[in-house]
């Protein structure tokens, strides 16, 4: 009887390795899907209105009020996004998830030889850019062939994967040219998803969870640990109506680990006193603002150090500053949470809905002698360089902190409470 039974336990454990196997990586579809219409008049266009906002910028400096210009230079500079450098900029010149670095390296099984003045090597897959395009080169559809991306063991936590599918640089190009309809995702060359592509001109969003090194508290340690790669193998495409040739126009990041502050920043300690963002240690005592809007001390438990490649520098009215990641939430008079990257923040605890910064929002400031006032952001000024950043990701008691005067967000995942 007791072998009968153990023969019973053995092949139900047999049974459901064989049922793992057979059921694959996990089957992913887009969390969101941003259309894209791309064309020479649209580059045309922006070309014109970026020189209009210069004009408009220039008029400013000189002294003319905003309000005095006509309604649709007013439309035009309200609404033009500072960060767009390029009409073809995927991210822009602000920080984003790429402050942390990115990949060390993008490769690929083949590539189509280059035709008309146009390459379409494995860089084009990354180079933030939707004019050019990743193109397969081997006969046929391009089955199993791949793109492999190479991060460092310091390279911030991926935990969204976004696909611009097919060379979307016209519709014309767009519609020649297959596309992937199913792309197999490795990680360290083991099945990780698979991500099922519409076929839409567009950016397609898959949600995943945190993929990198987690211990981050440890930058010698971190820097120590195993590389690691993400593969991208075509499963199956959607035809073109000219070629066979399988095109991806960008495979690019987004994530965790990235929001922060520039060494030097200066935290409010609960005796009120100032300290050095770099200095700040588990078990400091800093004051935080609670539901409330009560000013209280909470005990730190969890600092972060990552390194960034570009941060954001806002300046205020009275003529304080700060330097920070684009995503890192500031509390707005009239706006609750905001960031200049809005997206970004939803992945922390507390921070799901994120309102957009604009020039001239009112940020909380605090004072250390108690002081609750506001101060009018006046300008915005993204930074060029490398640098060493640093925040707070727990705290005991609090929810927030204040740096250089503003209160901001402690930024833990959701996923740690």
């Amino acid at each position: 009887m007791q072998r009968i039974f153990f023969h019973g336990v053995l092949f139900l454990a047999l049974m459901q390795q064989h049922a793992m196997a057979q059921s694959g990586p996990k089957e992913l579809f887009p969390s969101s899907i941003t259309p894209l219409n791309f064309s020479r008049e649209g580059e045309q266009q922006f070309e014109r209105d970026k020189q209009t906002f210069l004009r408009i910028s220039d008029k400013l400096q000189a002294g003319t009020s905003l309000q005095d210009l006509p309604a649709s230079e007013q439309a035009l500079y309200n609404a033009w996004d500072e960060t767009s450098e390029d009409y073809w900029d995927i991210l822009g010149g602000g920080c984003s998830w790429y402050c942390g670095g990115g990949p060390e390296k993008v490769t690929a099984s083949s590539w189509l030889k280059p035709q008309g003045g146009n390459s379409y090597d494995a860089n084009n897959a990354h180079d933030l850019n939707y004019k050019t395009a990743w193109v397969e080169g081997v006969a046929g559809p391009g089955v199993g062939q791949y793109l492999r991306y190479a991060f460092l063991p310091e390279s911030a936590r991926v935990n969204e994967i976004i696909v611009v599918n097919g060379y979307v640089k016209d519709q014309t190009a767009w519609e020649n040219n297959a596309r992937v309809k199913k792309l197999k995702v490795l990680l360290n060359d083991k099945p990780l998803a698979m991500l099922n592509l519409k076929d839409q001109r567009a950016a397609q969003h898959f949600t995943v969870d945190p993929i990198g090194n987690n211990n981050r508290s440890d930058w010698d340690k971190l820097k120590s640990e195993k590389a690691w790669t993400l593969t991208f193998e075509i499963q199956e495409v959607y035809k073109g109506l000219k070629y066979d040739d399988a095109a991806i126009t960008e495979i690019y990041f987004d994530g965790l680990d990235v929001h922060c502050f520039a060494k030097g920043t200066r935290v409010t300690m609960a005796n009120g006193n100032t300290k050095n963002i770099e200095t700040i240690a588990p078990g400091d005592v800093v004051m935080s603002r609670n539901e409330a809007g009560e000013m209280k001390p909470a005990v730190v438990e969890e600092v972060k150090q990552v390194s960034h490649h570009n941060l954001v520098k806002f300046t205020f009215a009275d003529g304080n500053s700060i330097v920070a990641t684009k995503d890192h939430p500031f509390l707005l008079k009239g706006k609750g949470w905001a960031s200049l990257n809005p997206g970004a923040s939803s992945a922390y605890q507390g921070f799901e809905h994120v309102e957009l910064i604009t020039l001239h929002d009112a940020f909380e400031q605090y004072s250390p002698d108690g002081t609750l006032t506001t101060s009018v952001l006046t300008k915005i000024e993204f930074l060029k360089g490398h640098y060493d950043t640093y925040t707070i990701t727990k705290l005991a008691g609090g929810k927030t902190f204040v740096a250089n005067g503003c209160v901001v967000g402690v930024e833990a995942l959701a996923s740690d409470y």
